[in-house]
């Protein structure tokens, strides 16, 4: 029906230009919006206020002539019984019933197209999220990156983009060897051997059952003795001063140097087997969290490849690059940055800022229009440095974007497990649910600060707001089983017929909600702001289980049996889409 009324108000338009009203060449944004008060009608237009400036002419002057270019066949073809002119010049349109409730039969007909408005028109987009370190188990924070960044995906795919989901696996540089030798001491342990785990190391129990799983695969085979491993090893700081830092960082790096220089060809089995098996760790969790990817890609891969060489190579062709100390920079800081940026330190070695630059030259060299990279809030200051490098390669930073999420909190401290100091996001699906898990998550704007109240999420109430939508969804499916139970059978033919003239009260505001839903659809993925579903899809349920509850469904009538289950089915329906789109399960029983 929007469709249809920006059809008409563009044909008027066309119009008031051919007749000189308007200037040839102005083409404003139309603007409709659905009335809040049934006495304006059902929709409502300012086209006429924001003409009235290029006409040089009043409002409502602009208004009674857009109106009276209106094709009076189109306007009939739309459904169009009445148009109002109200206030300073807002133009308001009245439906007929067969039009009000239209998008009840285009939602039996197929509501995943209803669901689906086409708004990227085949953008390919490349939709990179969580790209946790495979260091260790996901965590909470991580979670909350995995839902949105899921969600925002299925909207962007249903919205008509090219969606491309990709995995940035840190499998390079200082975090992996951390792991490595995390890894390897507690390998020592497992064998005999009494080793002292350095205070930069990872200390979890994850870490000592991946050295046994190791000792299970390679027995002895990279066994070196502790002391032989710890000789010439500068020493751990101790203490909370700048200096005793320096000296814990210093120790972590002259132990990889060791370790790597001991086990020689072995240290990158031992590498692989630590990064290995975090990462299968990660992807189990991911699947049971209904999160995929279509690519897995290796930060590995982009030296071993020459890719960083290649950025860099190109980024000096292209002017951006100069040499001060021994370090290859990019001049960052003349494209936005606050200052310049390390590529090649001094000792020859590829900062993690090269890497990235490589990779997203990878991503636009693939041929993707848009890059959606999905952040933690701590990473807001390499935004800046990012788009930069993107801009001083391409020249087409403005692709670019970065959707940064904020830190969550646990409110119930009634948590099961936890590992070292975190809870892991397993932890979190085991105590709240995989449904739960993901809707909260959701449920706030990802720039928000997310208090995840655990014991809200494991209740089977009304305050729950996935219950209460899932039991919506539940209720519908149970009552159309009980129609079967009592003989009679669904004629949805009857019921499209029969809707208009139902005396029920609420049927306007349900069949508004559902009109409204692929528009609710496109500004969520326009926005990229998932969790606006969330509310749109709770105020359907409201709207249902008061109509539900004010109207009685299973009566002996046919015609007013059919019109309600039918206009039921069609709630059904939109439940299952929106929660499907949210990634979250749509239970016929609960």
């Amino acid at each position: 029906m929007k469709h249809a009324l920006d059809t008409l108000l563009s044909t008027a338009l066309a119009s008031l230009r051919a007749d000189g009203l308007l200037p040839a060449d102005f083409v404003p944004a139309i603007q409709l919006d659905r009335t809040r008060d049934k006495s304006h009608g059902d929709w409502a237009t300012n086209l006429a206020l924001v003409s009235a400036k290029a006409a040089g002419r009043k409002p409502r002057e602009i208004a009674e002539a857009l109106v009276a270019a209106l094709p009076v066949e189109a306007r009939e073809a739309a459904g169009v019984t009445r148009i109002d002119i109200a206030g300073p010049g807002f133009i308001n349109f009245f439906l007929s019933a067969d039009s009000r409730f239209e998008a009840v039969q285009r939602i039996l007909a197929d509501a995943t197209a209803f669901s689906s408005p086409d708004i990227g028109r085949g953008e390919k987009v490349l939709l990179e999220f969580v790209s946790a370190n495979p260091t260790g188990p996901m965590h909470v924070g991580h979670g909350r990156g995995a839902a949105y960044g899921s969600t925002l995906g299925n909207l962007l795919s249903a919205t008509g983009y090219q969606v491309h989901r990709e995995y940035y696996i840190n499998d390079a540089g200082r975090q992996a060897d951390i792991l490595a030798v995390s890894v390897y001491l507690r390998y020592l342990e497992v064998l005999g051997e009494s080793v002292r785990i350095p205070s930069r190391a990872y200390p979890a129990d994850y870490i000592r059952d991946c050295a046994r799983a190791l000792v299970e695969r390679d027995g002895r085979r990279h066994f070196h003795a502790y002391a032989d491993i710890i000789a010439g090893v500068l020493p751990d700081g101790e203490g909370d001063d700048e200096a005793a830092k320096n000296a814990r960082e210093a120790h972590l790096d002259s132990l990889i140097e060791r370790v790597r220089s001991m086990l020689g060809d072995d240290y990158r089995a031992v590498l692989d087997f630590g990064l290995g098996t975090q990462l299968t760790a990660i992807k189990e969790t991911l699947k049971a969290f209904n999160v995929g990817f279509d690519q897995w890609f290796s930060e590995r891969s982009l030296a071993e490849s020459g890719a960083i060489e290649h950025a860099i190579q190109r980024l000096r062709m292209r002017g951006h690059v100069y040499e001060k100390n021994g370090a290859i920079w990019l001049a960052t800081s003349q494209l936005g940055d606050e200052k310049d940026r390390v590529l090649v330190r001094d000792n020859g070695i590829h900062t993690y800022f090269a890497a990235d630059v490589a990779y997203h030259l990878n991503k636009l060299d693939r041929g993707f229009d848009t890059l959606i990279d999905v952040w933690g809030a701590d990473h807001h200051g390499y935004i800046a440095r990012v788009r930069a490098a993107i801009e001083a390669l391409t020249g087409h930073g403005d692709k670019f974007h970065v959707a940064l999420i904020q830190f969550v909190t646990l409110s119930s401290g009634r948590m099961g497990k936890r590992s070292g100091n975190f809870v892991t996001l397993q932890q979190l699906i085991e105590e709240a649910g995989n449904d739960a898990t993901r809707f909260f998550y959701l449920t706030r704007s990802p720039e928000q600060h997310l208090e995840f109240d655990i014991d809200l999420a494991r209740s089977q109430t009304a305050d729950n707001p996935v219950y209460y939508l899932q039991y919506a969804h539940a209720r519908i499916c149970s009552m159309l089983r009980e129609l079967t139970v009592r003989g009679w059978t669904l004629d949805t033919a009857a019921g499209l017929t029969a809707l208009p003239n139902l005396p029920d009260a609420g049927i306007e505001d349900l069949v508004k909600r559902l009109s409204a839903w692929p528009e609710a659809v496109a500004a969520a993925a326009r926005n990229r702001a998932p969790h606006q579903l969330t509310h749109v899809l709770r105020e359907l349920a409201q709207d249902f289980h008061t109509y539900y509850n004010g109207n009685k469904m299973l009566v002996d009538d046919a015609d007013q049996r059919n019109a309600r289950l039918t206009l039921s089915l069609a709630v059904q329906k939109i439940l299952a889409n929106g929660l499907t789109l949210l990634g979250v399960a749509a239970p016929e029983r609960m």
